[in-house]
């Protein structure tokens, strides 16, 4: 990390003239390990922060401009705004995150007193499904609490960084993304109930096995994906559930219990949908237990059906994401794979023997050129904390 500070800062000063004000912060990356579309119906999910994820520089400024540079996106080149004009503009492009939670924090009564330069530099591939834009979101958090001295904790970042995506970009995501973010804690991922907020760290032993993602480099964004469709899919089997039994989320039945009311969903793609959500929640407190057991195998085991289930019920996997879990299993040291994330693309998560790595990359590497014409990325990962301030105002 400190190379890192160092070389966003050289570039801070490169764009903007000099480095005198500026701070340095962090906020990482996440993936979920198991629990998938289940946030947003009230059932759990296991996150983890990771040590990819965006580095930020911020100075304020003295009038109320807003200037926005990536190093990402250099092309862009900086990008104008102020603190009057808090609207997303197809043409801001991604500065459309930070602005948003800039008018979320002002939608709850705290108002920037004045403009800031803000360079971002992300280490987590854009569109990969590993949380680019709420990392984004929560280091803009992170950075306004600090520079103005705003009374918010870190889960009240992670709230109003779904707050600004769902009102200002218009994705309707549930909260794991901007909570696995915010709530971060090294060697841990985060059993987190939705429907409550609840959540306990639960440490994860892999003594001689790591995490490693794949990224099938086909590119998707959240809001024109079927994201939002699905998400209307369980809030309409839901809402028929409801006739025949009293419940306020599909997270609140187990499976025995969905068997028994799923004829009052009336289309069968709905009620595989709801099936989804119901057994994926199911799936995640098993795998929790399992790993406080210490068996990496059965929470292994657990991922594999996690996957079928999002190819097979949910229906967001895609040949991409099916090619690198598919190839995935074939491997000898695999204990699990499956997609992560929204789906339509992004990325798998594995958890594979350490010895077996490099062989695990170079087969499911081949495999899938092969098979797709493109090439994955493998990330083997680190478990990392929340956000942070890496350097004081210099």
């Amino acid at each position: 990390m400190a190379d890192m500070r160092e070389t966003v800062l050289q570039e801070f000063g490169k764009v903007f003239g000099s480095t005198e004000g500026a701070r340095v912060y962090f906020a990482p990356g996440r993936v979920n390990m198991i629990g998938e579309h289940t946030d947003y119906n009230g059932g759990h999910v296991f996150p983890c922060a990771l040590t990819i994820g965006t580095y930020g520089v911020a100075r304020i400024r003295k009038d109320n401009r807003l200037r926005f540079y990536s190093m990402n996106f250099e092309k862009l080149g900086i990008v104008e705004s102020s603190l009057e004009d808090l609207k997303p503009y197809p043409e801001a492009d991604w500065t459309n995150y930070p602005k948003g939670v800039m008018w979320a924090f002002g939608e709850r009564g705290m108002k920037m007193t004045c403009g800031m330069e803000l360079l971002l530099f992300g280490t987590i591939p854009n569109g990969s499904g590993l949380s680019s834009s709420a990392s984004v979101e929560v280091l803009t958090g992170a950075i306004l609490r600090d520079c103005f001295g705003f009374d918010v904790t870190n889960q009240d970042l992670a709230l109003i960084g779904q707050f600004s995506e769902n009102r200002f970009n218009g994705v309707n995501c549930g909260i794991m993304d901007q909570f696995a973010i915010a709530m971060g804690r090294e060697g841990n991922a985060i059993f987190l109930d939705t429907a409550d907020l609840s959540y306990e760290y639960a440490p994860i032993r892999l003594e001689d096995a790591k995490i490693v993602i794949a990224c099938s480099n086909k590119k998707r964004g959240l809001g024109d994906s079927k994201y939002n469709e699905r998400r209307s899919e369980c809030e309409t089997a839901l809402a028929e559930l409801q006739k025949v039994v009293d419940i306020r989320s599909l997270g609140e039945l187990d499976e025995e219990a969905f068997e028994r009311y799923q004829s009052a969903i009336q289309d069968p793609v709905r009620r595989k949908r709801a099936r989804h959500a119901v057994y994926e929640n199911q799936r995640t407190m098993k795998a929790v237990q399992a790993l406080k057991e210490n068996d990496v195998e059965q929470f292994g085991r657990l991922m594999n059906a996690s996957h079928v289930s999002l190819r097979d019920d949910y229906e967001v996997t895609g040949i991409e994401l099916d090619t690198l879990v598919e190839e995935a299993w074939k491997q000898p040291g695999v204990i699990g794979s499956r997609m992560t994330g929204a789906g339509f693309g992004g990325c798998t998560v594995s958890i594979v023997k350490t010895e077996h790595i490099d062989a695990f990359i170079r087969n499911v590497g081949e495999a899938y050129l092969a098979k797709i014409g493109y090439a994955a990325d493998f990330y083997v990962v680190t478990i990392g904390g929340g956000p942070c301030i890496l350097q004081e105002t210099i």
